[in-house]
């Protein structure tokens, strides 16, 4: 048993939580977006992968707001800044330097801008298992936000 357990533990870090091809962004980072909910336009500068699909945070007059797809129209423009694309994309393996217990290898789940610098979603824990073995559970803080520092990509 303890062999599935850390089997589990090693691929788990790496399986994309989406299942197999990633499903398409509606809008682009940085886009220039339409919210319908409060009626107000803003930029794309996050997005990270839920059960649900995937949530994209939106600035709004310097306010981040949360929302789904259904609540965005797109305008396909793209808002200009002074800094860098993001170093790493969706759905990437990449190495975690600072993992302690599990493998280093994790997949990018979420990209966001956060005061002008880009940051990453990936996976800090692995889920636990029940003890018959029956249930898997996982943790909302499971996801955690690093920096480009933090990751290197992995040559395959």
């Amino acid at each position: 048993m303890t062999n599935l357990v850390h089997d589990l533990e090693q691929c788990w870090y790496i399986s994309p939580p989406w299942g197999q091809p990633i499903p398409p962004l509606l809008v682009s980072l940085l886009e220039r977006v339409y919210v319908k909910r409060v009626k107000a336009f803003g930029y794309c500068c996050g997005v990270e992968w839920s059960l649900q699909g995937w949530k994209y945070e939106i600035n709004t007059c310097n306010d981040n707001i949360t929302v789904w797809g259904s609540e965005l129209i797109g305008t396909g423009n793209l808002r200009s800044l002074p800094q860098e694309k993001p170093v790493f994309g969706l759905g990437e393996l990449v190495e975690f330097r600072l993992s302690l217990d599990g493998p280093p290898i994790r997949i990018v789940q979420g990209i966001q801008l956060i005061n002008d610098s880009w940051f990453y979603c990936i996976e800090w824990i692995s889920p636990t298992i029940s003890e018959k073995g029956d249930e898997v559970f996982t943790s909302r803080d499971s996801i955690t936000r690093v920096s480009d520092y933090d990751l290197e990509r992995v040559r395959l």
